[in-house]
C-alpha cells in the first residue's frame, strides 16, 4: 500500500516509482502518497503505477528495486529474464534489496546477479506493531513474528556475472 515508496521518498532519489498489479492497492498507495506529500515528508518525486511488473520498463540510469518476497520462484525467474534484456549494457546499474528473501536461490543462480549482502535486518518498532496487528487477526497462526528479517542485496553485473 505504498509504505516502501513513502520511506524511500524521504531520501534524495531522482524518483521513486512503485509497480503494483492490484488496482485497489494502487488507489490506497496513491492516497497514502498524497497524504505523505501534504505532510512535506517526500524529498523525491514519488508515484505508483498500476502495471504488471513484467511489462514495466526499467528507467534509465541507476535503479534500486525493493522487494518483500513478492513472487514465487517461477515468476521471479521470468522477471530476471525480462530485466536481463532490459538492462543489456547497463552493468552495475541495478541493485535489488530483497527482504524476506524466500526465493533468494533464484537470484543466486542467475548468471547476471552478484550478491553483495546476506544477513538479517532488524525490524523497526513500527514494523513490529504492524505485524502484531496482522497476526492478531490470523485464525490459523500462519506467520510468526521475529525481531529481524532475512535480507539480501544483489547487483546486476550482466551476463557474465563478473
Amino acid at each position: 500500500m505504498g509504505r516502501a515508496l513513502l520511506l524511500a521518498s524521504e531520501f534524495p532519489f531522482r524518483s521513486v516509482v512503485g509497480v503494483e498489479l492490484n488496482p485497489t492497492l494502487v488507489r490506497i498507495a496513491r492516497r497514502n502518497i498524497t497524504h505523505w506529500k501534504a505532510e512535506g515528508r517526500a524529498s523525491a518525486p514519488v508515484r505508483v503505477v498500476c502495471s504488471d511488473v513484467m511489462e514495466f520498463k526499467m528507467p534509465e540510469g541507476p535503479c534500486v528495486v525493493f522487494m518483500f518476497n513478492p513472487f514465487g520462484a517461477p515468476v521471479l525467474r521470468r522477471l530476471l529474464k525480462a530485466w536481463s534484456k532490459n538492462l543489456a549494457g547497463r552493468e552495475g546499474k541495478l541493485d535489488i534489496l530483497y527482504v524476506n528473501n524466500e526465493q533468494e536461490f533464484v537470484l543466486r543462480r542467475h548468471p547476471g546477479m552478484v550478491r553483495l549482502f546476506a544477513g538479517k535486518v532488524m525490524r523497526s518498532p513500527a514494523d513490529a506493531i504492524a505485524d502484531h496487528k496482522i497476526l492478531a487477526n490470523q485464525p490459523d497462526g500462519e506467520y510468526a513474528v521475529t525481531n529481524s528479517e532475512d535480507c539480501s542485496i544483489y547487483r546486476w553485473m550482466g551476463k557474465a556475472g563478473t
